[in-house]
């Protein structure tokens, strides 16, 4: 049978190399699948991986689905490294939307160019406001925050139905469930025209370089470090254990709540109930493929909006269904998974079998059991050395 065994020292290199790997064996198992759908594999794997990049217009439509995917990932990457589990990022993504819209809503003809930073203020603040939740939780009555956090995922999204079947319902939209358009005014500010791409793909490549200065090369992105990988060392050298939770649950509740904002004041430019589009969620796989580091996160977050994008053209083109995206989604993370575990641990192939098994017709020896008030020892005990009195053999 298959046993696994802890190597004596995994490999660092396949720790970098092992998302290219599940890459690769992502796609191996697409081209299966497309062959078992009667499609082109070769066309199935030009609509995921060269139509999102082989002309300008379809780049600045890959870094829209890639800004909020690397918002969102690298507070998370700040969460997981700190061992908290916050799975609730498409939450706090939907709260923070919600509190930009309602900011948004109130700007009129009168309202200047300030009304943007206010905008992106509050989803942030609405995203913070969702994941200290969480924490008051975590911190207050030790619940799991894992539990926690997804169940306000639903929560959310109610809120979210509430608002836009209700008082923030457009009356001019011919009874659809949507507010209003936005007025020009609160709109994110595009980087080009003609594309979509706005500023907050500057903010996310921020993003990027403030996360790694505050992991790797800041004392309290040290304390969060040291508190992830060796809690009882963190409280050894006095790092505060609140402290790192409510830190790494508000970071990446901000980040979420702030990918919200750009979201709705940006491309969608009016709240929906089509707001959560499993961003929250699929940001989690982009935080480990880029080994939850920030350069990292980049590239995985171009790799997933890739898949958003070729999901969305395999409908069209292809007449894939629309859970097709997901599939390659999770495709991604159980390779990954897979090749973490082949990393940390190898595979040995072992043959068990009952000892002195009886041959077939055949009965086993009778147990010699000690009769009632026998000083008989068992074997075991017999052969057993004395423990002497300082604990040692």
């Amino acid at each position: 049978m298959l046993r696994l065994e802890v190597r004596p020292q995994p490999s660092a290199r396949w720790g970098y190399a092992s998302p290219l790997l599940a890459l690769l064996i992502t796609v191996v198992i697409g081209v299966i699948l497309f062959a078992v759908l009667g499609k082109d594999p070769v066309r199935g794997l030009q609509v995921f991986f060269w139509e999102p990049i082989k002309s300008t217009y379809a780049l600045s439509e890959l870094m829209v689905k890639a800004t909020p995917l690397l918002i969102i990932a690298l507070g998370l990457a700040v969460c997981f490294r700190s061992n908290v589990w916050n799975i609730g990022a498409e939450g706090q993504y939907i709260i923070g939307a919600i509190f930009a819209a309602g900011v948004a809503l109130m700007a009129d003809k009168t309202t200047g160019p300030w009304i943007v930073p206010a905008v992106i203020a509050a989803g942030v603040l609405g995203g913070m406001l969702w994941a200290g939740i969480t924490a008051l939780l975590r911190d207050r009555f030790n619940a799991n925050e894992i539990l926690v956090s997804l169940m306000l995922v639903y929560v959310a999204v109610q809120v979210l139905n509430f608002l836009v079947y209700g008082p923030w319902k457009d009356p001019a939209g011919y009874n659809f469930p949507q507010t209003k358009t936005f007025d020009a005014v609160t709109q994110i500010p595009k980087l080009m025209q003609g594309s979509r791409v706005n500023i907050g793909l500057l903010l996310a490549l921020g993003g990027v370089a403030a996360v790694w200065i505050f992991l790797f090369r800041t004392y309290a992105g040290y304390a969060q470090i040291v508190g992830g990988l060796a809690p009882a060392a963190a409280r050894y050298a006095g790092f505060s254990s609140r402290k790192a939770l409510w830190t790494a649950l508000l970071v990446s509740g901000g980040t979420a709540g702030l990918a919200g904002g750009l979201e709705v004041a940006g491309p969608i430019g009016q709240l929906t109930p089509y707001v959560p589009a499993g961003y929250g969620f699929a940001a989690i796989i982009v935080a480990f493929v880029g080994r939850l580091h920030p350069v990292g996160i980049v590239f995985s977050a171009i790799l997933m909006s890739m898949f958003y994008i070729g999901g969305e053209l395999a409908q069209s083109r292809l007449g894939l269904p629309k859970s097709i995206t997901g599939v390659f989604q999770g495709l991604l993370l159980f390779a990954l998974l897979a090749c973490d575990t082949l990393i940390a641990y190898r595979v040995r192939f072992t043959t068990t079998g009952l000892r002195n098994a009886p041959a077939k017709g055949q009965h086993p020896p009778p147990v010699l059991s000690p009769s009632k008030g026998s000083s008989a020892v068992p074997l075991e005990g017999a052969m057993a050395t004395p423990r002497t009195s300082n604990g040692d053999h």
